[in-house]
């Protein structure tokens, strides 16, 4: 079974409706879920999930809330659930009280982008492992064979391939790059692959993960419950029309 995972922003529509997004992505039917901690600069995201993190950060979300959140359901949550940020409020909560928090509230991994995978090797991969803490590194389209070797042995959990080289929800790449997905199938690796930017629906989805083993949606998700009162209903609806 190729695997979902649902990627959406903390403390969107409202402040507090974090701990029941995680619940209806879970009972939706995905296999693990993403959450975006928001940030004033999110450098890789498209112009959908800068709004999400701007209207999160007007609500008043911040590490230390979303913690407290997760810690609320983290017993009721069976599916591996990600963190996904940018190193700098990392650093400002402090990198190991954050990994310890993240231990405590039945996080199973991070992803941040902007963390050098030189600086991750120094000086926070003891820290992950310590707190038995997954680390997922992106590779691109532009990454060298030499260098996904590198950063999935790196990684852990999975290797996280994004699509085509721009920002999240890019409306106008192609998804199926078939020459990537075809020279990443055939390198020896030792993590799961899965690929993400630019995944809207179904046909997406399926045509990512004939040579991959998963697929993320973020964009088209996060789209759905910005534009949608009724976002839980509709956020149901859009996960079981993939799986």
């Amino acid at each position: 079974m190729k695997k979902l995972n649902i990627y959406f922003t903390a403390g969107i529509p409202n402040l507090e409706d974090t701990t029941e997004m995680m619940k209806t992505i879970q009972n939706s039917g995905a296999d693990m879920m993403e959450i975006g901690m928001p940030y004033s600069d999110p450098v890789a995201d498209g112009p959908v999930i800068q709004e999400a993190h701007e209207l999160a950060l007007k609500n008043g979300m911040t590490i230390a809330k979303l913690f407290s959140q997760l810690k609320s359901v983290k017993n009721e949550i069976n599916i591996p659930v990600i963190l996904m940020g940018y190193i700098n409020p990392v650093l400002s909560f402090g990198f190991e009280k954050f990994c310890e928090e993240c231990a405590n509230s039945g996080v199973s991994g991070l992803i941040i982008p902007d963390l050098p995978p030189i600086e991750f090797e120094k000086n926070y991969q003891p820290i992950l492992e310590k707190y038995g803490l997954n680390f997922t590194f992106l590779v691109t389209p532009e990454t060298s064979e030499e260098r996904i070797k590198y950063l999935d042995s790196l990684s852990s959990g999975f290797l996280y391939a994004v699509s085509s080289s721009s920002t999240t929800g890019n409306e106008n790449k192609e998804v199926k790059n078939e020459e990537y997905l075809n020279k990443l199938a055939s390198i020896k690796l030792k993590n799961p692959v899965m690929i993400g930017f630019g995944i809207k629906n179904k046909s997406d989805f399926e045509q990512v993960t004939e040579k991959s083993q998963g697929g993320i949606i973020g964009t088209a998700f996060v789209k759905t419950i910005l534009e949608n009162e009724n976002w839980k209903e509709k956020a149901e609806e859009f996960i079981k029309a993939i799986k």
